[in-house]
């Protein structure tokens, strides 16, 4: 339980911030792992130790805003950019890896969101892709994220209350740091996330998954209290300036060997036409070398944690096929 206090832990000077990057395995094969909101490097724990055991060197950094990753001012959502944040990781390997001309890439949530933006800015750097819960979103020329969302699902979306600076970090402080993350990471509605104004969430007491113990959740509360929310909040205050300053990606394709995976409860897969999206082959035409969708029964956004055997096995025997080459 406690292999991950062995971790190397290491800051890395990128793109003019101090990178906090968690690093275990030695070998020429390298995994990078890109966390979600409201995570950290902490999320790919089983994922890190099972691939270094399996010969690979795995690297799992907190992204701008996140942990131990520092130098970044928060009160500007414009550092968030998905061009900052792919910058960060294409140094990161470059520093840290300057021998490896590609990687295997493996995101989760945002991480799955940046993941995909990599592969789009810099098929270059990524030898094959697993992404998990976000499916790939091709750019609408014709209307921004947020007035989308806004019409969709309303005021109350968790996404459209992300955007006043500063409004919804109020409400969490009021409930407290570790509160909100339980209730984040045990969210099991399949639905839409709603946090209403004044009350985001229920006065439910909160029973924590066999997946999750306490000592996880003190982990990423810990750090959260730190830094506050706003860090990982502002990714979605950066949605429509992500949006403009990727014009020049409209129509292109993800061209770098990806499997998907999803569980069915997850709030995303559920999401208003996803489902066919991803079944009824718009995300083959979009990334034309997905080779593989997974989707595991029963099971929630945070699969990483809630089926780490599986999801190991899916990592690496999916990666297997091209190690060689």
């Amino acid at each position: 339980m406690e292999e991950h206090c062995s971790f190397d832990h290491k800051i890395v000077k990128v793109n003019g911030i101090n990178m906090h990057v968690v690093e275990e395995g030695q070998g020429p094969l390298v995994v990078l792992f890109l966390h979600g909101f409201p995570e950290l490097w902490y999320s790919w724990r089983h994922q890190i130790s099972f691939m270094a055991k399996h010969g690979y060197r795995a690297l799992a950094p907190d992204l701008r805003g996140y942990g131990d990753t520092t130098g970044v001012p928060k009160d500007d959502p414009s550092k968030f950019s998905s061009l900052r944040v792919v910058g960060d990781l294409v140094e990161l390997l470059n520093t840290i890896v300057p021998e490896q001309e590609k990687v295997f890439v493996v995101g989760h949530d945002w991480g799955a969101n940046i993941a995909w933006n990599l592969c789009l800015f810099r098929p270059d750097k990524v030898k094959a892709l697993i992404n998990m819960s976000v499916p790939f979103s091709p750019r609408n020329p014709k209307r921004k994220p947020i007035e989308t969302l806004k019409a969709i699902y309303g005021d109350d979306y968790y996404v459209v209350r992300f955007q006043e600076p500063g409004e919804i970090e109020v409400e969490f402080a009021k409930i407290g740091t570790k509160k909100v993350l339980e209730k984040f990471f045990t969210y099991r509605n399949p639905g839409p996330l709603y946090l209403p104004k004044g009350k985001p969430f229920d006065d439910s007491p909160v029973i924590l998954p066999s997946w999750l113990s306490e000592k996880d959740v003190d982990y990423f509360a810990s750090k959260y209290e730190k830094t506050g929310f706003t860090g990982g909040i502002n990714y979605y205050r950066a949605l429509d300036l992500n949006w403009e300053l990727t014009a020049a990606w409209t129509g292109a394709k993800v061209k770098v060997p990806v499997k998907f995976i999803v569980g069915d409860l997850d709030l995303t897969y559920n999401a208003p036409g996803v489902k066919d999206y991803i079944n009824k082959g718009g995300m083959k035409k979009d990334v034309p070398l997905l080779e593989e969708v997974v989707i595991l029964e029963n099971v929630g956004h945070f699969l990483q944690q809630e089926k780490s055997d599986e999801i190991n096995k899916q990592i690496y025997d999916f990666f297997k096929s091209f190690s060689s080459t």
